[in-house]
């Protein structure tokens, strides 16, 4: 056989191989922060006529480089409110079961369609009053008491699913115009947390750290990412920064390069 038919063969068992490769299916939940890095830069213009995103596009790119079948979609959660732990308490842990509850789906209903689940928090679950000293993980309080309670329960539940891949941001915050120190300096302390407590090494969930991205140290998001000095919705700029970072982020855990 000669070296052209060789090639030809090896061409077409490639080709066969990348067609058939796994579908790894991820499913990212959001409101308008999660929304503005899923856009990145591209302006509102291009969304609407061929709804394009550069987390999109970097998955094409990577997909098409090495020949993975990595496919993501986003999703509105939930669809009537904001997203704070209450509230991802209240859907997954508990109201759990095969049926959506209020029509969001359960971890039982996203598990068995999306191998990585992505979930997030809007900037004003950073508006943390003081603690009562009676936390309640029924209570939609946002005060670190009830959030510790909500979160270490949330993480028993995606325990439950050993097979699934868990992301979770950690905070997002205000601009300085729109919390007080006393609640930034909270949600620092969540930060802190969430990231030296919380999270277990070698388990399912994996922490991105959007909270360091934001305030690269401070205690707010600096009004040059922001919209404006009172919108505390991340800027093009930053979210076209920041996007690609969170995209290279869920293909490493898709990968297993991070642990």
């Amino acid at each position: 056989m000669n070296k052209v038919a060789l090639l030809l063969i090896a061409v077409f068992l490639i080709g066969c191989k990348s067609k058939h490769e796994p579908m790894t299916k991820i499913i990212f939940l959001h409101h308008s922060t999660g929304q503005a890095i899923w856009y990145g830069k591209t302006n509102r213009y291009v969304r609407k006529l061929i709804d394009r995103s550069d987390v999109q596009v970097f998955f094409n790119k990577y997909n098409r480089k090495n020949k993975t079948n990595f496919k993501i979609a986003k999703l509105s959660f939930p669809k009537d409110k904001p997203n704070y732990p209450y509230d991802y308490y209240t859907i997954w842990v508990k109201n759990s079961g095969d049926k959506p509850f209020n029509g969001d789906p359960t971890l039982e209903i996203l598990s068995k369609e999306y191998n990585i689940i992505i979930f997030k928090h809007c900037y004003p679950g950073s508006l943390i009053l003081e603690d009562t000293g009676s936390p309640d993980i029924e209570s939609s309080d946002k005060r670190l008491e009830n959030y510790k309670l909500q979160y270490s329960a949330l993480k028993d539940k995606m325990h439950q699913f050993p097979e699934t891949k868990f992301i979770m941001w950690t905070p997002a915050v205000n601009v300085k115009n729109n919390m007080t120190e006393d609640q930034a300096l909270r949600t620092k302390e969540l930060h802190a947390w969430l990231m030296n407590e919380w999270d277990e090494k070698g388990d399912n969930i994996f922490l991105w750290d959007f909270y360091s991205y934001e305030t690269e140290g401070g205690l707010y998001l600096p009004d040059y990412y922001a919209r404006s000095a009172t919108d505390s919705h991340p800027g093009r700029e930053f979210s076209g920064r920041v996007s690609p970072l969170f995209s290279k982020f869920v293909i490493d855990v898709a990968d297993g390069r991070i642990e």
